[in-house]
C-alpha cells in the first residue's frame, strides 16, 4: 500500500478493557492494517492510490458518549453501535489532498453497552461483533456506504471478505 495510515485509539471506558477476553487496541490495529491494505489491493479506490499519510481516530466508548452524538449529529434519540465520521466526504479534504504532512481521515466511536448486547442477541462472540463493526466503521472512512442497495451489497460483500481473513463468519448470515 501506497499509504501510510495512522490508528489512534483513545479507550474512553474501561469496560472495553475489564470486560472483554482480547486486546480491542491490537485488534483495531490488525483490521486497520487488513481492510486499508484489502481495498488498496483493489487497484481502484482514488484516495488509497495517492502516497499519503492518513490519520484515523477510534474511540472505544459508551451508551452515554454515543447517545449524545448520535443525537447532536444525526438526530437520533438513542444510542447505537458505531458512530463513523467520514472526512472524505468533505471537498475541503479532497482540496487539501495534495498538501505534505498528516490527513485526518475520520473518527469512529463504538459503544461497549449496544456491541455487547447485540452480541449476546444475536448468539455471537463480543470479539466477532467489534471486528465487524470496526471494519464496517473503517470502510465508512474510506467512503462506502449502505444507503443504496447496490452500495450496500459492495459495503457488505468486502466485510464479509476481510472478515473471513479473521476467521470470522458472515455476519449477513441468515438466521444470525
Amino acid at each position: 500500500m501506497k499509504n501510510k495510515v495512522i490508528l489512534d485509539v483513545i479507550v474512553d471506558d474501561d469496560k472495553w478493557v475489564e470486560f472483554v477476553d482480547f486486546d480491542a487496541i491490537k485488534v483495531a490495529q490488525e483490521l486497520k492494517d487488513l481492510t486499508f491494505d484489502y481495498v488498496a489491493e483493489g487497484g481502484e479506490h482514488e484516495l488509497l492510490s495517492k502516497a499519503k499519510e492518513l490519520n484515523v481516530n477510534v474511540c472505544l466508548s459508551n451508551d452515554e458518549e454515543v447517545h449524545r452524538l448520535n443525537k447532536e449529529f444525526r438526530g437520533m434519540d438513542k444510542p447505537t453501535n458505531v458512530l463513523s465520521f467520514a472526512n472524505i466526504d468533505d471537498d475541503e479534504f479532497w482540496n487539501n489532498i495534495e498538501d505534505e504532512g498528516e490527513h485526518e481521515l475520520g473518527d469512529i466511536i463504538l459503544s461497549f453497552e449496544t456491541l455487547y448486547q447485540e452480541a449476546n442477541e444475536k448468539n455471537i462472540s463480543v470479539y466477532a461483533h467489534y471486528c465487524h463493526l470496526l471494519v464496517h466503521g473503517f470502510l465508512h472512512l474510506l467512503g462506502f456506504d449502505h444507503i443504496e442497495n447496490d452500495e450496500a451489497e459492495i459495503m457488505e460483500d468486502l466485510e464479509v471478505e476481510i472478515l473471513s481473513q479473521f476467521s470470522i463468519d458472515n455476519p449477513y448470515k441468515e438466521g444470525e
